[in-house]
């Protein structure tokens, strides 16, 4: 009974990092989508900046 009781609060660990890695990596890879610079698209022009909110 021990041993399963420790099987499980082991497995609970671990699904608990790979969730906060998941999580950290989202978190990671929007960052990185909003403060990339626009790049030129593959014709030349320069994409059209978003509106900015606090204006409306």
């Amino acid at each position: 009974m021990k041993k399963l009781l420790a099987l499980a609060v082991v497995a609970g660990g671990v699904l608990f990092v790979v969730k906060r890695n998941k999580a950290a990596k989202a978190e990671a890879d929007l960052w990185r989508e909003a403060t990339t610079p626009a790049a030129p698209s593959a014709n030349g022009s320069v994409p059209a900046k978003a509106a900015d909110a606090s204006r409306n």
